[in-house]
């Protein structure tokens, strides 16, 4: 058979039916089967049933990773024909993995690696990305690439803090056609409660480290979006914007299961 994309929901579907209809083998499909549910690659168990339990392929966190163990988990999703996404890699290390794999993509500023070996799915929605200030750009990006990995839409609206209001309200019809919002501020994080007082669709907010002393590297963000006046809002780790992406993900997900299409 060759290797096929590593079993997700749909393609489990396809080979149990294929199964049935006599056109894929039994031996065939167990074939298949047998990668899962991982691979020990001695310094990795590499998940490959994640895309059947989560919808989407396991991800690297390049942060602690040798330039090699990166290659090697990468290499693995690769060969299986799943789609690659690292995250907070240096750029030394990415150089590496291009190296290693050359079709490998480094988006410098969102300090993420990608590698598409099949097309990107299509989740219905649209999410609208709103950001303080150009200073938090690297975890907005990264909360860009990862949506786009994952096949989430999204629009930016980006340098629109609260030092200049205007200009979040001149984009309010954008936020206004949003499905959910993930807002990304450091300082003291006050865009995450405008936004969710303007909207009434999910907020997510993710605090960033930016900021002088007291911002305490992303502290006094965080704490300010978690005491946020406007009911609801949803707050990420500092720096987060890849969980901010997969809950994005999560809830545009919900809503479709619960409209039933």
């Amino acid at each position: 058979m060759g290797y096929r994309p590593a079993v997700d929901e749909a393609r489990l579907k396809e080979l149990l039916a294929g199964v049935q209809g006599g056109k894929i083998g039994v031996d065939a499909a167990i074939a298949e089967l047998r990668q899962l549910p991982f691979v020990d690659l001695g310094f990795a168990m590499v998940d490959h049933h994640r895309a059947i339990r989560q919808g989407a392929p396991e991800v690297i966190l390049g942060e602690g990773k040798t330039a090699g163990q990166i290659i090697g988990i990468a290499a693995e999703l690769a060969r299986t024909k799943q789609n690659v996404l690292v995250t907070r890699i240096a750029d030394a290390k990415a150089i590496a993995l291009v190296e290693a794999i050359p079709e490998v993509k480094h988006n410098a500023i969102a300090r993420a690696c990608s590698l598409e070996t099949g097309p990107l799915a299509d989740v219905p929605g649209k999410v609208v990305l709103v950001s303080a200030g150009t200073s938090d750009m690297p975890v907005a990006e990264e909360c860009a690439e990862t949506m786009r990995m994952v096949g989430v839409a999204f629009e930016r609206v980006f340098d629109v803090g609260v030092a200049g209001i205007h200009r979040l309200l001149h984009k309010r019809p954008v936020l206004e056609g949003a499905d959910v919002i993930i807002v990304i501020a450091g300082m003291e994080g006050a865009l995450a409660s405008v936004v969710g007082g303007l909207v009434d669709v999910p907020v997510v907010a993710v605090p960033t480290s930016v900021g002088y002393g007291a911002a305490m590297h992303g502290q006094t963000a965080l704490f300010g979006m978690l005491t946020s006046c406007a009911s609801g809002v949803t707050v990420c780790n500092i720096d987060n914007g890849f969980g901010a992406a997969f809950a994005a993900l999560r809830i545009l997900r919900a809503a479709r299961k619960a409209s039933g299409k």
